[in-house]
């Protein structure tokens, strides 16, 4: 991989200052989380300063990672603005979802750059959907056999856990955000690379099944 891009470079640097601000600042940390009855009574800022939250330094740290992963395949295939877009758009797209989904649990809070980076993620996959992914510390083949994963299969797979978690409620995981993120990603995408509708109109119909069946599911109240 080549060298990080400045954008991710200050989107990192961002998470880094304000979530370490947070660890040693209750009141901070409190102010700017995300949390229903808050947002609900009109601070609609936690709906964006909450992204940039951790709950802890591994929470920041995998989610950082993940962005070093994924950013420059973007940008590269976008541009630096679009990749801006990508990353805020989903960010406040996962939130909406939480929002949408907890707006009776007045307590839920939460905090975290997951839904911005997994749009960045789901960006990433239907740009590049035929891509293989490999699993850290784990051997990319055996034998003869290549043990990557489409980035279409890891997409699906990823955003059906996730409707998974939201029913089943799976630890301590915004799996609503992440999903969220993932829509967000999906759309404005399609809407900043619309020539995707063309060339890989199949992909794009693939990535939307988990989509459509989040959106069956809750008319059934199923979740």
């Amino acid at each position: 991989m080549g060298n990080l891009d400045i954008i991710t470079i200050v989107l990192i640097a961002a998470n880094v200052m304000i979530s370490y601000k947070g660890f040693n600042d209750f009141s901070f940390f409190e102010k700017y989380k995300f949390n229903i009855g808050a947002i609900r009574r009109g601070e609609q800022i936690r709906m964006f300063s909450s992204g940039f939250l951790h709950a802890d330094t591994a929470h920041l740290f995998f989610n950082m990672f993940a962005l070093y992963l994924f950013s420059d395949l973007v940008i590269f295939d976008i541009g630096k603005f679009n990749f801006f877009v990508v990353y805020l758009g989903s960010l406040i797209a996962g939130n909406l979802l939480s929002l949408y989904f907890h707006k009776d649990e007045y307590h839920y809070s939460a905090v975290g750059a997951s839904g911005a980076v997994t749009g960045i993620l789901y960006s990433a996959i239907l740009l590049r959907p035929e891509r293989d992914y490999y699993f850290l510390f784990l051997p990319s083949r055996i034998g003869d056999v290549d043990l990557g994963i489409p980035g279409f299969v890891l997409g699906i797979a990823y955003l059906l856990y996730s409707i998974y978690g939201m029913k089943k409620r799976i630890g301590n995981i915004g799996h609503d955000a992440h999903f969220g993120g993932a829509v967000g990603g999906y759309l404005i995408t399609l809407i900043l690379m619309p020539s995707l509708l063309q060339t890989n109109l199949l992909m794009v119909g693939l990535l939307a099944i988990p989509i459509v069946v989040l959106f069956v599911l809750q008319k059934m109240g199923k979740i």
